[in-house]
């Protein structure tokens, strides 16, 4: 199944069960490697077998304590470097910092380059990540960089799973989203629409509201899509807008469910009918406490990516038709 040098797989402490299930999926176990915090907060790792001559891949998601879990894929992947490991890759499913990739005002630190400067200089040589917050990051690397796609995912999760799509209009809740849901629009064959969050007057203070730009929702099956939830602020006051607005029914697909500071209760009393996030980070908690939370798993486009990039073959299969074929087990 695989060609020259096997497969090496390694997981830290952010994702274990995405890391079982893409080990599980390649057919291979998971090298044994205990990561483990000292008594003042310093991480240790040990990796328990022979990585040298070997193809590395390091799975760590930036969710949770996303210090401590880019800190432990740092010291894995040096570890890994000086133990003569032929190739490291870190498989980053949602990439740390990935908001903050411009300076966009005085003084603002640009932290994902630094990001990728520190995996640069630990030692790794390839990065395989998922949904780039911006896709500028991949030039931030002077390494390869293969930023996967959920959205064949959820376009396949839309045409299986949700009634009446065909009468729909996929609707971004800011002009940031644009390209994203005008591709999905594309490739479902329906309309788009772009909303815009504005203030009521100049203070930063000030009640912040949405206006719906572009497209008509009244008596559609409204889409929302977007990269991210953390607070859950903007999906807050887009779900209203598109109720007030007349929307049929709607439904939320978001890539990265960080949920960091979001109240799930206030969440279960939105208008919407589900909200679908995939699982580059943990989602069980979260599930338990919002009933309308469904997670898609992205295990198998992981575990091929790292499959196709072993053997040398191209991964741009990964974004197409084969991607939108995993619906049958993308739910979890």
């Amino acid at each position: 199944m695989y060609h020259g040098n096997s497969i090496r797989l390694l997981a830290g402490n952010s994702h274990p069960e995405l890391a079982h299930a893409v080990a599980e999926r390649l057919g291979v176990s998971l090298t044994p490697c205990m990561p483990k915090k000292f008594s003042n907060g310093e991480i240790n790792v040990k990796i328990s077998e022979s990585v040298r001559e070997e193809d590395i891949f390091i799975i760590q998601s930036g969710c949770s304590d996303v210090n401590d879990n880019l800190m432990e894929l740092l010291i894995l992947i040096s570890a890994c470097k000086t133990a003569s490991a032929r190739r490291i890759t870190a498989v980053i499913p949602c990439f740390p910092y990935a908001r903050m990739d411009k300076k966009d005002e005085s003084r603002a630190p640009i932290t994902a380059k630094l990001v990728a400067n520190m995996l640069v200089s630990a030692g790794c040589d390839h990065v395989i990540t998922m949904d780039l917050h911006a896709s500028q990051i991949q030039g931030f690397f002077d390494i390869p960089v293969d930023n996967l796609f959920s959205e064949p995912l959820m376009v396949s999760y839309i045409k299986r799973y949700i009634d009446g799509w065909q009468n729909g209009i996929v609707v971004s809740p800011d002009a940031g989203g644009a390209k994203r849901v005008t591709a999905m629009a594309d490739k479902l064959g329906i309309e788009f629409a772009l909303i815009h969050r504005k203030r009521d007057g100049k203070s930063q203070n000030a009640p912040e509201r949405m206006e719906l730009l572009v497209g008509d929702v009244r008596d559609k099956v409204a889409i929302l899509v977007d990269d991210m939830i953390d607070t859950g602020h903007t999906l807050t006051l887009a779900a209203r807008t598109l109720h007030e607005k007349g929307a049929k029914t709607i439904y939320v697909l978001i890539s990265h469910g960080l949920f960091a500071e979001a109240h799930m209760a206030s969440l279960n009393s939105l208008p919407i009918e589900q909200l679908v996030v995939t699982n580059t980070v943990p989602q069980n908690e979260h599930k338990e406490q919002f009933s309308k939370l469904i997670a898609l798993d992205i295990s198998s486009t992981i575990a091929e990516s790292i499959r196709r990039t072993h053997n040398g073959e191209s991964i741009s299969l990964l974004f197409g038709e084969w991607a939108e074929g995993r619906g049958l087990d993308m739910i979890i």
